[in-house]
């Protein structure tokens, strides 16, 4: 059975090309040896042998299998399409989606509140989440180790039991979809799926029935395509399930739940104060808005503990008047009065604010589309987004650390002449959140695919800028922000060439 790949987005605005299956260039035989982040080794959690083709109950399901690949309607041949781009790269996706769909901040009640979002009662007003660059960046880090924790399992359980896929046993079958040496079982795909879904239904707890029919129909699209058999998904989905429990036991004691802690404002601007600041960060919104996450920088590290990530808190930034602080307010004074439409251009592409998967999906899906262009297997695009997720959820803490230690004052506080036309984020300004997140993932982007390793800094660059172009950051916030993001990605960098893949 054929299908036809030239389904078209019905969203005209969306300039990438359609994503769809392709033969990996490797099959990575080895990776069930790679190190994991959660899981003690690829053992950790069991997978019973499969049953041997040649028996009765296997045989049974080829028979099944035939039948539920034999005529498929049009809307099981787009889910066989659709699914069929990869599943890692399938439920990132998904999960950038719904970050977009979350990032809201709460509106103010009329006696002048901002209420807090309850995550045990996501779907009430605010929802939950407020999917914030943070927590988004915590979501897609948690979300890609479960894949690849449990990609790394499965891989190995794969070359231990040699199942080969359906079509490769019986040649009736036709697949739908290109069919590698990789063994079947247990299902990547179904693994995939399970993980994916435990962790964005803990993050996004009001999508639980949209999350469950996508898991529905990624799990038939395999029968459908020909590409497994039901004991190739339920073992996979077994997998998935315990090694996202167990990536679970890690983000319910990292700390976020403390992130919002609003109580530790008070010596945070005291200690900035001691240090010398003369006019700390306030809110510029009326009813004032409590600052977005103060004790986010306290939150757990992927790739390096709390003394490092003090180490790595850049140093203070000007004092307030100096010759410093006085050439970056004249640069954001000259962009005010005379911004060129380049400058807006950029200022605009690189915004990421409200209603936007924010700069943390930014890189994820520039992460996501570059190991799709390689033709990666499924467990080497999940190590890709692993290592870019952690590296990016680490720059947040740090950089949220930087922003509530020193507690800068942004430009249009300083002067009402500088007026942003991307959105005023409710923190403080040292370091550029945008400028740290980027450069993080462009060094662990240039260490895995060298050969675009210039292309990723620059995009980082210009992400940079894009906060001064905005008026939103100062220069030094910017330069300080790109350099603490590259010793950010050099943690990542080093945990990738250590983890057994080769890169």
């Amino acid at each position: 059975m054929a299908l036809s790949l030239s389904l078209t987005a019905c969203d005209k605005s969306i300039e990438e090309p359609l994503r769809v299956g392709y033969t990996p260039a490797g099959a990575d035989e080895k990776a069930g040896t790679w190190k994991t982040y959660i899981l003690t080794s690829p053992t950790a959690v069991s997978v019973a042998a499969p049953k041997a083709v040649t028996s009765a109950d296997y045989q049974a399901e080829l028979v099944s299998l035939k039948q539920q690949s034999a005529s498929l309607s049009r809307e099981q041949q787009e889910a066989v399409v659709y699914w069929g781009a990869g599943a890692v790269y399938r439920w990132n996706e998904i999960a950038r989606e719904l970050a977009a769909r979350y990032n809201l901040a709460p509106a103010s009640t009329p006696d002048g509140k901002y209420p807090v979002p309850d995550a045990a009662n996501p779907l009430a007003d605010p929802k939950f989440p407020f999917a914030n660059p943070p927590y988004t960046a915590r979501a897609l880090a948690y979300l890609s180790v479960a894949q690849y924790d449990a990609l790394v399992s499965a891989w190995h359980y794969k070359y231990q039991y040699n199942r080969p896929a359906p079509s490769r046993t019986d040649a009736a079958i036709r697949a739908a979809l290109p069919v590698s040496q990789l063994p079947a079982y247990p299902s990547e795909d179904a693994v995939v799926a399970a993980a994916s879904v435990t962790i964005l239904k803990a993050m996004f707890p009001g999508e639980v029935p949209y999350l469950e029919a996508k898991l529905q129909e990624h799990r038939n699209s395999r029968l459908w395509a020909g590409m497994n058999v039901e004991s190739d998904l339920t073992a996979g989905l077994e997998l998935g399930n315990a090694v996202a429990a167990s990536v679970m036991g890690r983000a319910r004691t990292d700390g976020m739940s403390a992130s919002n802690n609003q109580t530790v404002t008070t010596a945070m601007i005291e200690g900035a104060k001691a240090m010398g600041l003369t006019e700390v960060w306030k809110s510029q919104e009326l009813p004032v808005r409590p600052p977005m996450l103060p004790n986010y920088g306290a939150v757990q590290t992927w790739n390096f503990d709390r003394a490092t990530a003090i180490k790595l808190r850049p140093q203070a930034p000007p004092a307030i008047g100096s010759a410093e602080y006085k050439k970056a307010m004249d640069e954001l004074l000259a962009i005010a009065k005379n911004q060129t439409r380049e400058q807006a251009r950029i200022a605009n592409y690189w915004a990421d604010g409200a209603g936007s998967y924010t700069p943390p999906g930014h890189w994820h899906r520039i992460a996501a589309n570059a190991a799709h262009d390689a033709r990666y297997s499924e467990v080497r695009m999940a190590r890709t987004l692993a290592l870019v997720g952690t590296a990016l959820m680490d720059a947040g803490i740090c950089c949220w650390d930087t922003k509530f230690f020193y507690y800068y004052p942004r430009p249009q506080q300083m002067d009402a002449r500088i007026k942003t036309s991307v959105g005023l984020p409710n923190f403080p300004s040292y370091t550029s959140g945008h400028s740290t997140f980027s450069s993080a993932a462009a060094t662990v982007l240039g260490s895995i695919f060298p050969q675009q390793a210039e292309a990723f800094a620059a995009k980082a660059l210009e992400a940079s800028n894009s906060r001064i172009y905005g008026l939103i950051h100062y220069r030094f916030d910017c330069e300080a922000g790109l350099t603490c993001g590259r010793n950010i990605g050099s943690y990542a960098v080093a945990r990738g060439k250590a983890d057994g893949s080769g890169l």
